[in-house]
C-alpha cells in the first residue's frame, strides 16, 4: 500500500484521484493512501456481487459501483467499497466529470475478504460503515465461503446474521436477493 506522508486537503485530494485514475486511492485521516492491487478471486467475487445487485435494481433510482467512488466515513477520511450501491438522487447535484464522494447512508456496501485488506476491512473499515449508518453492510469471505451482513435496525442497532450460502435477501433493497452459492462458486 503507498501511503503519502503528509495530510492533505479534500481538494487536493480530489485533485490527486481526478490526475491520478490509474489508482485507487483513499484518504485516512487526511493522509491519501493507496488501495493494494486484489486477486483474480476478490476482482471476480466483488463484481459478481455488483452485478448480481445492480440487475435486480432499477437504474433510474440506484447505481452500482464496483471498487470505484468513496464513502466519507469522517470528514477527512473516504474509503472505497468493494461493491456499494448509491441512490440516484445522491448524483443528481454532481457533474459527469465529479468524484464520487457519499456522505450520506448508503442502503448497501460490501467488503471482500482479501489477503492484503482483510484485516483492515475487519477492524477499520466495517465499523466505520455502521457509524455513518449505511443501511445493509455485507462482508463476503469467499475462501471461508460466508457472508456476515448487518442490518440496521430501526432503533439504530444492528444485527449480524452469517450465511454459508442459499439465498440471501437484501432487506434494505426490495426485491434483491443474493445466491450465495452462485457467488462462492465463482
Amino acid at each position: 500500500m503507498a501511503t503519502a506522508t503528509t495530510t492533505i486537503s479534500e481538494q487536493e485530494f480530489r485533485e490527486l484521484v481526478l490526475s491520478d485514475e490509474d489508482r485507487f486511492w483513499e484518504l485516512w485521516d487526511g493522509v491519501p493512501v493507496e488501495k493494494p492491487p486484489m486477486s483474480i478471486q476478490h476482482n471476480g467475487v466483488s463484481f459478481y456481487l455488483g452485478a448480481t445487485v445492480a440487475n435486480q435494481l432499477d437504474k433510474r433510482v440506484y447505481r452500482v459501483t464496483v471498487q470505484g467512488d468513496r464513502a466519507r466515513v469522517a470528514p477527512r477520511s473516504f474509503f472505497i467499497p468493494d461493491v456499494m450501491v448509491i441512490p440516484a438522487a445522491y448524483q443528481e447535484p454532481l457533474e459527469p466529470l465529479d468524484l464520487g464522494i457519499y456522505a450520506d447512508p448508503l442502503p448497501f456496501v460490501a467488503e471482500v475478504w482479501s489477503p492484503s485488506t482483510g484485516r483492515y476491512d475487519i477492524t477499520a473499515k466495517l465499523p466505520r460503515y455502521r457509524e455513518r449508518g449505511d443501511l445493509e453492510i455485507w462482508y463476503v469471505n469467499p475462501y471461508e465461503r460466508t457472508a456476515t451482513v448487518w442490518r440496521k435496525q430501526a432503533d439504530g442497532s444492528y444485527t449480524e446474521d452469517v450465511y454459508t450460502g442459499g439465498i440471501v435477501p437484501v432487506r434494505s433493497l426490495p426485491g434483491v436477493a443474493i445466491d450465495l452459492d452462485d457467488l462462492f462458486a465463482w
